[in-house]
């Protein structure tokens, strides 16, 4: 059964199939990674309030899978404005995982999917 890797940035979505989760968590990693100075952000005013980039989601990679209709995994990984990576479990609600000393963002995801 296949994995959905979806990246958002902007307005543009790309979606591609993996049947392998470790392959859906090496697309994701490839695509967050790569987008360079297009995942960078400046401080953004809306009204009366200001944003810094680490407070913008610059880009998002969601991972779902393995059913359509029941999907066990519901996980993805935002790239802030300033370049920093988070990653996180859930599609509503959104819960941080929480990283190991020097653990990669992309191997907490791997090691959170994988209990």
């Amino acid at each position: 059964m296949p994995y959905t890797v979806l990246i958002r940035v902007g307005s543009k979505i790309t979606r591609s199939r993996h049947d392998a989760l470790d392959d859906a968590i090496d697309a994701l990693e490839v695509e967050l990674t790569t987008l360079g100075p297009a995942g960078r952000r400046e401080t953004q005013k809306a009204l009366t309030r200001e944003y810094a980039p680490d407070a913008q989601v610059a880009a998002r990679g969601e991972l779902r899978g393995p059913t359509r209709i029941n999907p066990r995994i519901r996980a993805g990984a935002d790239i802030r404005g300033d370049g920093s990576i988070e990653v996180y479990r859930g599609k509503v609600v959104r819960r941080p995982i929480e990283l190991g000393h020097r653990e990669r963002p992309f191997d907490g995801l791997r090691r959170e999917l994988a209990s």
